[in-house]
Order: C-alpha cells, then sequence, then structure tokens
C-alpha cells in the first residue's frame, strides 16, 4: 500500500512512498517494455543495432518514451499543485533537454564528432534521455533540490527515490563501461559508435532495476522490524 507523508523540507508537499510490489509491477513493465521494443525491431521491422543502428535507436526510444513517461508520471509528488497530465508534460519536454545534456556530454567524454555521426548521436541520446532524465522530470519536475539530492549527491529518502536514481546511474555508467571496447583493434562490428555503448547503457539501467528493488524490499523489511 502506498504511504504519504509530509516532508517538513518541502512544506505541504504530499510523498508518496511507493510499496515493493507495486515498485515491482513498474519494473517489471519497464523492463518488459524495452524487450518487446527490440523484439519489434528484429522481428517485425527487421532492424538491430549493429546493421541499423540509428533506425533501431529511434523505435526503441518512440516504443519506450510512452511507457515510461505514463508510469513515472503516477509517481509524481507535488500533487496538490500538479496534474497527471501536468507530469506528463514534464516527461515530454524532458525528452529534447536531457537528450542535448547527454549528447554534450558524450562529446565532452570522446563520442565521434561529424555529420555521418549525428543521428547516432541524436538517437542515442534520446534513447538515454528516457533512462535517466524523463522519470525525475514526470516526479519531481523543475524541484532543484531534489535533482541535486538524487543525482549529485545520490540521496535517496524514499522508495520512489531509489527507483529514479539507481537505474539512471546505472545507464550512465553502464554506457561509460560499454565505451571501453570501443579503441581496441578488434575490428567488430558491434564496436561502432553508438553500438556496444547502447548495449552497455541497457545492461546498466536493468542492473538498476534490480538494485532499485533490492534496495525497496530491503528498506521495506526495516521498517517493519523498527515498527515490531
Amino acid at each position: 500500500m502506498d504511504k504519504k507523508k509530509n516532508d517538513p523540507k518541502r512544506g505541504n508537499a504530499i510523498l508518496l512512498s511507493v510499496s515493493p510490489l507495486k515498485a515491482l509491477a513498474l519494473h517489471l513493465i519497464c523492463g518488459v517494455g524495452l524487450g518487446l521494443a527490440f523484439w519489434v525491431a528484429d522481428h517485425i521491422y527487421s532492424l538491430d543495432l549493429i546493421t541499423h543502428p540509428s533506425l533501431t535507436l529511434r523505435l526503441i526510444s518512440v516504443f519506450v518514451a510512452p511507457v515510461l513517461i505514463l508510469l513515472y508520471s503516477h509517481l509524481r509528488h507535488d500533487r496538490s499543485q500538479c496534474s497527471y497530465l501536468k507530469a506528463v508534460g514534464r516527461g515530454l519536454l524532458a525528452v529534447p533537454a536531457g537528450a542535448v545534456v547527454n549528447a554534450v556530454g558524450a562529446t565532452i567524454l570522446g563520442a565521434p564528432v561529424g555529420f555521418e555521426y549525428f543521428p547516432k548521436t541524436f538517437n542515442w541520446s534520446l534513447l538515454m534521455s528516457l533512462l535517466t532524465f524523463v522519470p525525475a522530470a514526470c516526479v519531481f519536475g523543475s524541484s532543484w533540490t531534489d535533482w541535486h539530492r538524487i543525482f549529485a549527491r545520490t540521496k535517496a529518502n524514499e522508495s520512489t527515490d531509489y527507483m529514479i536514481c539507481l537505474p539512471a546511474h546505472g545507464a550512465v555508467i553502464g554506457a561509460w563501461f560499454g565505451a571501453w571496447p570501443m579503441p581496441l583493434d578488434w575490428e567488430s562490428p558491434w564496436q561502432e559508435w553508438p553500438i556496444c555503448v547502447t548495449y552497455g547503457a541497457i545492461a546498466g539501467y536493468l542492473v538498476g532495476l534490480v538494485a532499485s528493488l533490492g534496495c525497496i524490499f530491503f528498506c521495506n523489511s526495516q521498517q517493519h522490524l523498527k515498527e515490531e
């Protein structure tokens, strides 16, 4: 059951502490949606990351975007001031904003630059925005305090924070590890930008989903022990 509480640091804002089972259901939908997007790309459109990276990334983003935005908008914190449709709108606006941040960050860290790479970087950045920025935008909106607490200090106060923080960090760390094989002289097609980086980001995101569930179940058990 979801718990509502008042946080003195937020005034009268209502926070939702998501139950472990609800978190499990949401993460399952996200994971299955991501897997289904790959299945549709491969079996219906005959696309994959190695042969058609830009088109595949675009299709996955189009498929995953409504799933993430619609689900995480239900977890919005400022319910007294933000309707469900407004939270959806925040998620939509966060897609291009987060894509710009991810594209700039990838370029600074060594992603190839040029007209031939632009479609790949653009579509990869859209997917990364969905995995990192969009959930936080749907839930927190423009609350700089929450963004700084989650992404800079990595301080989770409740279950919703774990659901946003760990998958996002997992995607970024996974993308970073995924970039390691790129400069190696293996001459494999999957080493091209942004194929291995995408695989790493998705793997890290899925690990983050599992880790966040573990944290939520652990914190929930600890809370029950304290109450007893």
